[in-house]
Formats: structure tokens, C-alpha cells, sequence
């Protein structure tokens, strides 16, 4: 007899989620058309967000809805923070919102939810920027970093951000700049700043000391300026005392993986062996090296010196001193940054020789410009057999190579380079058949025996040089005292004057007084740089120096960078009105740690580590109780220009928001962004498709006034399942800010509510309102409004959603006969097997192929 097979299977989903109870599909931007264009219903009226959008702006401003709240017991707190912009004079394009809009979703959301919300925003306004833009125009940078902030206030305010304007802070306002100064003070009390000779990269047109990163082939990125290396006098900041916690301190952050990595490998700890190589001739002088591979000690067959180290004029012969002096001077002009990835390794010998440790060989000592004064400690052990970096200076000036360390299974081929891999020891003496691990254990033990060294754990991390030869920063609140020749009376003398002899002591650091806060800059005609690293502050003589107890002072003349500013500021919006302290012990108490923090991945290594360090020397001095300021991290991804490429004015490619906001709308630029993929994801910026956004705009306010005009409508079960899925998956989105899924549920739950015509229920369209406003706010209050409600939404209970209407009553399934399908039935979602069975007979189809057979 032939046997016939039945089997069913779930129907595959179609356009609408019905089948789909948690929603967890993410739909790609091409959906927003099919989805809003295969509507049943045309849209009759156009959301008129030219006349809403300023009317709610103007209410909330009036009515100061976003007023932080005076922390109640009650609530749970959330404190939202993006890192606050820098207000250049090109204003804002389309890609900077990104950031601020997801912040704003969060904390429109988490106000709906009953938390206390403190939402601020600042400037970041002095810098290098706004100088350079001032000696241009020829104007003040006050004046213009006024003009400035004015216009990025003006277009966020467009943008409908919830941020209470009432703490609105600028690192450049006097009063802010007092608790800067402050907080260096601390600082230079607990000895973690300090003057130091420093190398930098010194440009004379620009008059300032640039980073290596500025620095591309011994010229400035900015003008391309010809740059020299100097020792200056600079302010230190002792970040390198704090490097093992700045590590540790990472632990339980919920911060991107990427960031984390950058922060640990900026920070490079090293556990590795400290090695004293003797000087010969001398009975003192040592070459000190650091390395993580002493177990190839007895592969040494050169030393190399940094042209920076301090020992170079000691090791060199009088046969090689100028040799070493001309590759000296050749080499003062490269940044560290241009040195180490050059791949051509230059170096003189200096005619001197260093002991090796264990056998007291002649080893001997080299310059090269690979190594940096600034990193280590400005030598290394060349094992040109086991590095790389040795294994090609020794190629190019045919230096001994001593191979001590051969794989542990098979051979190395010599010929293609050097051996970098652990192994076993060979040629080592009494460690010849050690594994790497064990060496490296037994060499830093009988070095330290010896007193030659011994384990050490480096890092990587730099103290942080805090001085700029700069006008627009923050006066460094120290001052230094004046000396007079010998036999001449101090009080007939006047430093001010070009024809006054005097010595500033830079020794005798003096701290300005706390009570004498804020020091002011001086106003100056004439900031422009100058040939002189003093800085053009040097030139402000009447400001400069002093008299105090019928003693001259002079003030130093360098002043902060613009990380000073940004490395406290979330403190300062916790109590920017306080005029006693830089912040309140009770406000950190309500409102820190930073539960959000919204920014560029570029800042995912410095402002991050400065803001970090500053924190903890203030956690350690008392002044917080929370030892690391940034709960949970978010870096929202760049928005190119159309044509793939960062936006920028010299490829023509900017889009200006008030462009958009004019043609479409603020929520539509802010529903847009979020809208276009991940938050986190780089994405190309279309401004053809913002119309999408805007035709599920006008659907959703075309729909409430169906909700309007069509009276009372009870909610059927399919709506109402439909409305608590879309509450549900939009709730979950905005908690793991999924923004553009959650945008797509809303979008399939306005189509739907369309499809009703003239029977669309109030309340359904009231949980709509309420969701979409964290997006488009203006949208949400408009709708909300005319609904009937006289207050606004910013406060009310976030919606609520039931898990069991979250499910569906009945599903679809398809019938197979023998592989084959035949049908398709309907069933409730808890149907037993048998009943599956006796539906699927009932279909006409179905039952012409088993009929007679065996089932």
C-alpha cells in the first residue's frame, strides 16, 4: 500500500512581525520604503514641523522643562554625558549630531522611566584652533570663541537636545578656569607636577612645542614649518605614579573592548630585567638597559644610545666626536614619531665600549636615532640574532651576530632573519638547555646577586608634558623669584625694562596663592607666536612680573593644553554654580560616577587617560568618593560624506544640519541618524533618503488624527498583541541602544494602525507617542498634544508592555505531503498535535493526496 507522509512547518515571516514575538530581526535601511510605501492608505496631511518644531523648542525653554531635578532618595539616578564639543568656527555638520542624539534618546528615555536625569552640555573653547582663527581674522579669541559658542548653542538648540542650559559651562569662562588652576595646585602640592628639560619638537614660525604626531619628515603638519629638537623647561605631569592604576582601574568598566585594549597598550606594562652594562675607562658611568628577553644576554654584541642620552658625551672617543656630533645634529630635527617607522636604520659609532655584565667583554656602544631618549631609558641591548630592529642595524653596519636561542623542535634558517620566537639556550654558558621562561628567571637572578640589575616591571607610559608656548590656555598658576647682579639694589631695579639685568630662578617653583584665583591672561594686542619657547606670555611684561613684599616675581609664562579643561569638566557640571569649590561633596555624592558616556573612538586613548588620571590623584586627595569617573562608554561612529570619505571642507563633501532642518526637519535629521545602521558602525551620509523618515513622520501624525476624528474604538486582539510586541522590542532597543531597530517596530505598528482607516484606538496611538519621542521629540509633543493632554510627555510613565500579549494567539503553518507542499493552516499557538493533524485534513488539497493511504 502507499504510504503517504505528512509534515508541517512554521511559514516563513513576511512583511509584518506578526510571527515574530520578540521582534529581533534588525531590518536594513531599504526597508523603510517598502515598509512606508506599501501602505494601504495614502497620506492626506503633511506633518508641519516648520511651525512645531520652534513652538516646542520655545516652550521647553520657557517652562525650563529639562531642569535638573534636586536628587531625590527615592529615585535611581542617571547621569548622561557627551563629550562636549570643541565650538569651531565652521559650526556643526551632519555628522557631529550623531553622538548627541543618542545621548539625548537616553536620556529622554530614562527620565520616562522614572530616574533623575542630569543631561549637561559645555565647550571646550580654548586651543590652538581658535588662536590660529583669531590671528588669521585678526580678531581676539575671546571674541571669536564667543561668536562660536553662540552658533553651536543656537543649532543644538535646533536640534531639540534636552540639555539643562542652566549648567552650561565653557573651559574658557574665568570662573571655570579658577578650579582648572585649582586642581593643577593639588597637583603640584603632592609633587605630581614638576619642571623637567624635556626633548620636544620645537617650532619656531608656529612658536609652540608640537607632538609627534604633528611632525611628518622633520617639518610641521600645520605650514609645514621646519621643526628642531630641544631641551625646554617644561611642566610635567607625573601620569607614569598612576600607570598600575590607570590599568587596574579598568576592571568592571563597561567600556568597548577596542578602547580598553588602547587604554592597556598606551599604558605597555612590562614585566622585564633591568641590565647594568659598565662604562669602560670609567669607574662610575653606567649604560642602564631595560629588556622582557634577558635570557638573551649572551647574544649582546652591541649597545645603542638614544642621540638624546645623556652619557653620549662621555662613551664618545675624540677620534668619532664629530662624527657623533654632525649624526647629532642631523637627527634633532626628526619627531620620535618619524624615527620609529622609518625602516632606515642610520647610527654612528661613538669609539666607546660598555662591559657586558657577565663576562666583562668589550661591547661596543652606538648612537641610533631607532632608539628614543623618551622611551626606557634611552638604550638598548642589541641582540641583532633575536631582534628584528638589531638584526638589520647589525646587517647594514656589518656588526657581530651571536646566536644563543634555537627553536625547541626544528632549526631556524639564519639567513632570513632574526630568531624572535622562545626556544632553548645555546652559547650561554652555564644557561645552555633553558627554556626562554627559565632563563629569563635564572639571568635576572644572578644579575641582581651581582648588582647589575634584576626584575623590573616598566611601562610603556610617558609623564605627560603639560606645558604650551601658547596665548589662549589657561594660565600655569606658579610664579618664580627675580635675581639682581651681586652689589646692585634690588629696589632700584625694574625687570620690566629691555635694559634690566636679572636671573629668573625657575628652581624656586612658588605656587600662587588659592585665595588669588583665578590668574587671569592679559589682554594682548600682539599674541602672535615668537622665536622664543618662553612663549608670547614672555612678552606681557607689565603681567609677567611682579612685585610682592618689595620682592620681583616673575609668573611663568607657559600655559596649559587644551586637555586641562576637558580632564575635569563632568565634575564641574555636577555644581557649575558653585563659587567655594570646584564641585560639592554633595553633588558628587548625587551624581557621579557618569552612568553614559557618548564620544569619537579618538579620543579613546588621551582625553580618556588625562580625565582618568586627574580623577584618581582627586579620589585620592578626598575629593570624590568614586574611583573612576566613566561608568559605561559609547563611541558612536563616523558619519562620512556621500562620497565614503570623511567629511571636510577640502573635498567639498560637509553637509551642513541647518540644511536639513530647514528643507526637513529637526527629527528628521535626529530620527535619520538613527536610523542609518548600529550607532556604532561608520555609515555613509544620503540625504535623498531623510524623505523616508519623513513620510513615516507625516504617516504617524496622519494616523493620530484618525485616532482624533474617528472617536472611541476598542482595541482588537491583533492591535493589541501587535501594540505590546513593538512596546517590548522598542524598550529592549533603547536599553541596548539599538536605535534603528527600534525605529523599524515603530514604523511596522504606524502601518498597521494606517491599515485600520478611521478605527484607529486612542490608545494605541498614545503608546506610540510616547515611544517615538525620545527620537523626534518635537513629533512625540506635537502628537501627545493634540491628543488631548496640556503637558508635556518629557515626564510621563514610559509605556508598559504584557509579556503574554507578546505572544501570538494563533500561527501559521504549512502543510508538506511527501516533501511537497499542499497548504497552509491556522492554528491557536498551543494547538496539541492531533489538532495540527485534524486542520491540515480539512484542506481540500491536503486531503486529495492521502486520501485512501496510510498516514
Amino acid at each position: 500500500m502507499l504510504r503517504a507522509v505528512l509534515s508541517m512547518i512554521i511559514l516563513r515571516v513576511v512583511a509584518s512581525f506578526r510571527a515574530s514575538p520578540t521582534l529581533k530581526r534588525s531590518r536594513p535601511f531599504v526597508r523603510l520604503y517598502s515598509a512606508t510605501e506599501s501602505a494601504p492608505v495614502t497620506v492626506s496631511a503633511q506633518y508641519p514641523f516648520a511651525e512645531v518644531e520652534p513652538r516646542w523648542q520655545s516652550y521647553w525653554d520657557e517652562n525650563q522643562t529639562f531642569l535638573t531635578p534636586e536628587r531625590s532618595s527615592e529615585k535611581e539616578k542617571k547621569y548622561v554625558l557627551d563629550m562636549f564639543p570643541y565650538p569651531s568656527g565652521a559650526g556643526l555638520h551632519v555628522g557631529h549630531p550623531e553622538g548627541y542624539t543618542a545621548s539625548d534618546v537616553m536620556a529622554r528615555y530614562w527620565r520616562m522611566k522614572g530616574y533623575d536625569v542630569l543631561h549637561p552640555i559645555g565647550w571646550d573653547s580654548f586651543g590652538l584652533p581658535a588662536e590660529q582663527f583669531a590671528i588669521q581674522t585678526g580678531a581676539q579669541p575671546a571674541e571669536t570663541t564667543t561668536k562660536n559658542i553662540a552658533n553651536f548653542k543656537r543649532q543644538l538648540k535646533m536640534l531639540g537636545f534636552s540639555y539643562d542650559w542652566n549648567r552650561e559651562v565653557a573651559t574658557t569662562d574665568i570662573d571655570y578656569v579658577k578650579w582648572t588652576q585649582w586642581i593643577f595646585l593639588q597637583l603640584f602640592k603632592k609633587g605630581l607636577a614638576a619642571q623637567s628639560s624635556v626633548s620636544v619638537n620645537w617650532c619656531p614660525a608656529l612658536g609652540t612645542v608640537l607632538a609627534n604626531e604633528e611632525v611628518i619628515n622633520g617639518l610641521s603638519e600645520r605650514g609645514d614649518h621646519p621643526v628642531e629638537r630641544l631641551p625646554l623647561r617644561q611642566w610635567v605631569l607625573k601620569i607614569t605614579e598612576y600607570a598600575d592604576r590607570l590599568e587596574s582601574g579598568l576592571d568592571g568598566l563597561q567600556w568597548p573592548s577596542g578602547t580598553m585594549t588602547a587604554q592597556q597598550q598606551w599604558i605597555g606594562k612590562s614585566t622585564g630585567c633591568k641590565i647594568d652594562f659598565p662604562v669602560d675607562g670609567t669607574d662610575d658611568k653606567t649604560v642602564t638597559v631595560f629588556t622582557t628577553r634577558a635570557d638573551t644576554l649572551m647574544g649582546v654584541t652591541y649597545v645603542t644610545l638614544a642621540p638624546e642620552h645623556e652619557l653620549i658625551s662621555v662613551v664618545t672617543s675624540d677620534d668619532q666626536r664629530e662624527n657623533v656630533d654632525k649624526y647629532i645634529k642631523e637627527t634633532s630635527s626628526r619627531s620620535d614619531l618619524d624615527r620609529t617607522s622609518s625602516k632606515e636604520k642610520t647610527g654612528v659609532f661613538t669609539g666607546g665600549y660598555a662591559l657586558h655584565p657577565l663576562t666583562g667583554e668589550k661591547v661596543p656602544i652606538w648612537v641610533g636615532d631607532y632608539v628614543l631618549g623618551s622611551y626606557g631609558t634611552g638604550a638598548v641591548m642589541a641582540v641583532p640574532a633575536h631582534d628584528e630592529r638589531d638584526f638589520e642595524f647589525a646587517q647594514k653596519f656589518s656588526l657581530d651576530i651571536k646566536w644563543v636561542v634555537e627553536p625547541v623542535k626544528g632549526e631556524h634558517d639564519k639567513e632570513s632573519g632574526a630568531f624572535t620566537e622562545p626556544g632553548v639556550l645555546v652559547n650561554s654558558g652555564k644557561f645552555d638547555g633553558l627554556k626562554t621562561a627559565k632563563a629569563k628567571k635564572n639571568v635576572a637572578y644572578d644579575l641582581k646577586e651581582m648588582g647589575k640589575g634584576g626584575p623590573q616591571i616598566t611601562y610603556k607610559l610617558r609623564d605627560w608634558v603639560f606645558s604650551r608656548q601658547r596665548y589662549w590656555g589657561e594660565p600655569i598658576p606658579i610664579y618664580f623669584p627675580v635675581e639682581f647682579p651681586d652689589g646692585v639694589d634690588p629696589e632700584s631695579q625694574d625687570p620690566r625694562n629691555d635694559d634690566c639685568e636679572h636671573t629668573i630662578n625657575f628652581d624656586q617653583a612658588i605656587p600662587v596663592d588659592e585665595a588669588d584665583l583665578p590668574l587671569k591672561l592679559p589682554e594682548m594686542e600682539n599674541f602672535q607666536p615668537g622665536d622664543d619657547p618662553a612663549g608670547c606670555l614672555a612678552r606681557a611684561r607689565d603681567w609677567r612680573y611682579f612685585q610682592k613684599d618689595g620682592k620681583w616675581f616673575s609668573r611663568e609664562t607657559n600655559t596649559m593644553p587644551q586637555w586641562a579643561g576637558s580632564c575635569w569638566y563632568y565634575l564641574r557640571f555636577t555644581d557649575p554654580k558653585n563659587s567655594e569649590f570646584a564641585f560639592s561633596e554633595k553633588a558628587d555624592q548625587d551624581w557621579m560616577p557618569v552612568d553614559l558616556y557618548v564620544g569619537g573612538a579618538e579620543h579613546a586613548v588621551l582625553h580618556l587617560l588625562y580625565a582618568r588620571f586627574w580623577h584618581q590623584v582627586l579620589y585620592d586627595a578626598g575629593f570624590t568618593k568614586h574611583p573612576e569617573p566613566f561608568q559605561k562608554l559609547v563611541h558612536q561612529g563616523m558619519i562620512l560624506g556621500a562620497d565614503g570619505e570623511k567629511m571636510s571642507k577640502s573635498r567639498g563633501n560637509v553637509v551642513n544640519p541647518d540644511d536639513i532642518v530647514i528643507a526637513q526637519g529637526a527629527d528628521a535629521l535626529r530620527m535619520y541618524e538613527m536610523f542609518m545602521g548600529p550607532l556604532e558602525a561608520v555609515k555613509p551620509w544620503q540625504t535623498s533618503q531623510v524623505s523616508g523618515i519623513v513620510r513615516f513622520q507625516n504617516r504617524l501624525y496622519n494616523v493620530v488624527q484618525s485616532a482624533i476624528t474617528g472617536g472611541e474604538t476598542e482595541m482588537d486582539d491583533e492591535t493589541e498583541r501587535l501594540l505590546h510586541k513593538t512596546m517590548k522590542k522598542v524598550t529592549e532597543d533603547i536599553d541596548a541602544m539599538s536605535f534603528n531597530t527600534a525605529i523599524s517596530a515603530m514604523m511596522v505598528l504606524t502601518n498597521h494602525l494606517i491599515s485600520l482607516k478611521e478605527k484607529v484606538p486612542k490608545e494605541a496611538v498614545e503608546k506610540l507617542a510616547l515611544m517615538v519621542s525620545p527620537f523626534a521629540p518635537h513629533l512625540g509633543e506635537e502628537c501627545w498634544s493634540l491628543l488631548g493632554h496640556d503637558k508635556s510627555l518629557a515626564y510621563e510613565p514610559w509605556v508598559e508592555f504584557d509579556e503574554e500579549l507578546c505572544v501570538d494567539a494563533f500561527i501559521n503553518m504549512g502543510v508538506q505531503v511527501n516533501g511537497k507542499t499542499r497548504g497552509d493552516i491556522q492554528i491557536a499557538a498551543d494547538a496539541d498535535q492531533d489538532t495540527a493533524l485534524e486542520e491540515a485534513l480539512k484542506q481540500s488539497r491536503v486531503k486529495a493526496q492521502v486520501e485512501g493511504k496510510d498516514i
